[in-house]
């Protein structure tokens, strides 16, 4: 079984994703970690039941890995171009027990399984070869803890709750029989929609907002 691990915010820049997180929540998410490996840093804020909100983006002072990044992010444009198309919150990330039986079955969605940090690996990651997103973001990007999942303590709690992740697909039924196949815990709720478009209500100090 899947189960919600974060959702993820991606970003042409980290001081865009952070502005627009904060106009959509009014919270200001604090800084999260860099990703060496990866090139990457984040911004992550808890969302209750060990679900926490991430906000990626490039990290310029880092060297480009020896292969393609996660989350897309190696195409800057296509990222821009979604950006501006108010795809914000791109996709979501998905842990398992068992990455390899996974990615088995459905690497052709999923893409290889990756050990990361790349010399003292903790954790697995899939990423497809060119780096893209699974199924342009309707499939999870899979995560394997490995038995040491991600400490909550260490994210920032400013009382922001998840209520709910829905998903807009110009194929609602497929994406719901992957779903069902993968058995997904609580996966997003998928409607009818012209491309591939999250929205997350998620409860705040000050009410309800609306992240896109």
């Amino acid at each position: 079984m899947l189960k919600l691990d974060h959702i993820t915010v991606i970003a042409p820049t980290l001081i865009q994703g952070v502005r627009h997180v904060q106009e959509c929540l009014g919270l200001k998410v604090p800084f999260g970690t860099h990703h060496d490996y990866m090139a990457t840093y984040n911004h992550r804020l808890q969302l209750g039941n060990d679900v926490y909100l991430e906000i990626v983006a490039l990290d310029p002072a880092c060297t480009s890995p020896d292969r393609a990044r996660w989350f897309g992010l190696d195409n800057l444009e296509t990222v821009r171009s979604d950006w501006d198309e108010g795809r914000r919150l791109r996709g979501w990330v998905a842990s398992t027990e068992n990455i390899d039986a996974l990615i088995s079955k459905h690497g052709t969605i999923f893409g290889d399984k990756v050990c990361l940090p790349i010399n003292t690996p903790t954790f697995a990651f899939s990423i497809p070869k060119n780096g893209a997103l699974p199924l342009d973001g309707a499939a999870p990007s899979i995560i394997d803890h490995q038995g040491d999942p991600t400490s909550m303590a260490e994210i920032p709690d400013m009382g922001a709750r998840l209520r709910s992740l829905t998903l807009e697909h110009p194929d609602p039924i497929a994406i719901e029989t992957l779903y069902r196949e993968l058995s997904i815990n609580h996966p997003p709720l998928i409607i009818d929609g012209p491309k591939v478009r999250y929205c997350a209500q998620i409860e705040t100090p000050d009410g309800l907002k609306k992240l896109t």
